[in-house]
C-alpha cells in the first residue's frame, strides 16, 4: 500500500498566501519505499526517542554543572552565573529559524544530525574554555551548545510531521515523556564524569562537558542510521527548491501566517509563558532555597521538578486530546500558577516547595504539548515547518531572556516577586485562552 499524505498537508498546485512556495506534489519514490504509513510513523517514533535520551542527558548534565563553572569562572559572582544558561538558551533559540529553513530543504535527519553536530562542538568548546579559565570561550561553547537543545526541541514537531490530526498531542507527548530518563541520568552521572574528568587532570567540573559531547554524538549516530526514509519527504512537505530568506525576513513571514490564525496565536501564546514563568522560578529556585537553610534539599526538588516536566507526557497528551487543546491550555495555565503560587507562600517549608515545583513542571508540560500540537495543526502544511522555528525561536528567546533575568529580579526584589510574575504571566493566558474559547462556542453551535 503506498503512503498517503497527512490529511492535513496542503498539495495544490498553488501556494497558500503567506507560504514560502508551491508544495512538493511528486514524490512517488517515496512512495515506493513506504508501504505502511503507520509503521513508518511507529519507527520514527522509537527512533526520536533513543536519541531523546543521550540528547537530553547531556543538556541535563552540562546545565547541572554549568552555573557552578560560570560562577567559578567569575570569582564568585552570583548575579551573572546564569550567563551560561542564558547563552546556552539564547543559542537554541537563534538556531530555530535557519534550522527549520534547512529543514524544508534538506529535510529533518540532516537537520538534526547538523544540530546535535553542533552541540557536541559546542560542549567541547565550553569545555575548554572552563579548563583555560576563559570566561568568553566557555560562553561561544555554551551558545553552540544550544544547537542540543534546539534539536530535542524539534523532536516533538518530528513526531506530529506524521501524525493524523487527532493524534498529535499524543505523539509530542511519547517522545517528550522520554526525556525524563535523560533528565535524570545527566545530573546522577555528573559526579561519576567529574571524578573521570579530575583523574585525567581536568578541573573539577569539566569531565561532564566532555561526556556531552559525547552523549550527542550518539544521539546523532542514532538519527543518522534511523530516521530514513524522511518525515518531510513522506508527508509531502519537503521542497528542496524551497526560496531562500533572509532569518528575520523569515520570522516576518512566519509571523505573518501565525497572527493569521487565532488558534496558532494561541499555541505560541501558550509555549512562551509556560516556558518564561518556568524557567524564571526554577532557575532562582535553588538560590531561594539556599536563603532559606534548605541548600541540601535543592537537588532532591529540582530533580521532582524535572519529573513533573516529562514524566506524566503520555498522560498530558491523551487528556490534550480528550478536553480540546484550547480547555488543556486553560488547564496548564492554572497548574502553571498554582505552582508558583506554592512556591511564593513555602518559606521555610519544605515540603511545600516540592509541591509548587513539581505543578510548575506539570504546567510546562500542558503548555508545551498543548500549544505545539494547537501550533502544527493550526498553519497551512506548506509553512509549517518555518512557523515551528519562529515559535522555538520566540520560546527560547524569552527563556533565555528569563532565566539571564531572573538573578537580577531576585536581588533586587526577592524571589517572592519573581513567582509572582509569573503567576501574573500564568492568569494572563488563562484569560486569553478563556476568551478564544468564548468567541469559538458560537461558530461550533452554528
Amino acid at each position: 500500500m503506498a503512503a498517503t499524505p497527512d490529511a492535513s498537508s496542503n498539495h495544490s498546485s498553488t501556494a497558500e498566501p503567506g507560504c514560502y512556495g508551491p508544495p512538493v506534489t511528486d514524490l512517488p519514490q517515496v512512495a515506493d519505499i513506504v508501504s505502511d504509513r503507520s509503521a513508518l510513523q511507529r519507527r520514527t517514533l522509537v527512533t526520536l526517542r533513543l536519541a531523546q535520551v543521550p540528547g537530553q542527558a547531556a543538556v541535563a548534565g552540562v546545565v547541572a554543572v554549568g552555573a557552578l563553572l560560570a560562577k567559578d569562572l567569575l570569582h564568585g559572582k552570583d548575579r551573572f552565573a546564569g550567563s551560561g544558561a542564558a547563552a546556552f538558551t539564547l543559542g537554541a533559540a537563534f538556531l530555530a529559524v535557519p534550522l527549520s529553513a534547512f529543514m524544508r530543504r534538506n529535510g529533518r535527519r540532516p537537520g538534526l544530525m547538523f544540530a546535535f553536530a553542533l552541540g557536541s562542538f559546542g560542549a567541547v568548546v565550553a569545555g575548554i574554555g572552563g579548563q583555560l579559565r576563559s570566561f568568553p570561550l566557555f560562553l561561544v561553547g555554551m551558545v553552540c551548545f544550544g544547537g542540543a537543545q534546539a534539536a530535542t526541541l524539534q523532536g516533538r514537531y518530528v513526531a506530529a510531521d506524521l501524525a493524523h490530526d487527532n493524534d498529535r498531542a499524543k505523539a509530542i507527548a511519547s517522545v517528550v515523556v522520554v526525556g525524563t530518563l535523560g533528565a535524570i541520568f545527566g545530573p546522577i552521572l555528573t559526579p561519576w564524569e567529574k571524578r573521570i574528568g579530575e583523574a585525567v587532570g581536568l578541573d573539577q567540573f569539566i569531565g561532564p562537558f566532555f561526556f556531552a559531547a559525547l552523549f550527542l554524538l550518539g544521539a546523532l549516530a542514532v538519527i543518522a542510521r534511523r530516521l530514513r526514509p524522511d518525515p518531510l519527504a513522506v508527508n509531502g512537505q519537503l521542497d528542496p527548491h524551497a526560496e531562500r530568506v533572509r532569518p528575520l525576513q523569515q520570522v516576518r513571514l512566519s509571523s505573518a501566517v501565525i497572527r493569521g490564525s487565532k488558534l496558532a496565536t494561541l499555541g505560541l501564546v501558550a509555549m512562551v509563558v509556560s516556558q518564561t514563568a518556568m524557567v524564571a522560578v526554577m532557575t532562582m529556585t535553588p538560590s531561594h532555597m539556599k536563603d532559606h537553610g534548605q541548600a541540601d534539599l535543592s537537588a532532591y526538588v529540582i530533580a521532582l521538578h524535572i519529573a513533573g516536566m516529562y514524566a506524566f507526557a503520555p498522560f498530558v497528551g491523551r487528556f490534550v486530546g480528550f478536553v480540546g487543546q484550547v480547555r488543556a491550555v486553560m488547564v496548564g495555565s492554572v497548574v502553571l500558577a498554582g505552582g508558583t503560587v506554592v512556591s511564593v507562600v513555602a518559606g521555610y517549608v519544605p515540603s511545600l516547595i516540592f509541591v509548587g515545583l513539581f505543578l510548575l513542571g506539570v504546567g510546562w508540560n500542558i503548555g508545551l504539548i498543548a500549544g505545539s500540537s494547537m501550533l502544527t495543526g493550526a498553519v497551512p502544511a506548506n509553512t509549517r515547518v518555518e512557523v515551528q522555528g519562529t515559535a522555538d525561536l520566540a520560546m527560547s528567546f524569552c527563556g533565555g531572556i528569563a532565566a539571564f533575568a531572573s538573578g537580577f529580579v531576585k536581588q533586587a526584589w526577592g524571589y517572592h516577586m519573581l513567582a509572582n510574575a509569573a503567576t501574573l504571566m500564568a492568569g494572563l493566558l488563562l484569560v486569553v485562552a478563556y476568551t478564544h474559547q468564548l468567541r469559538a462556542r458560537p461558530r461550533l453551535v452554528a
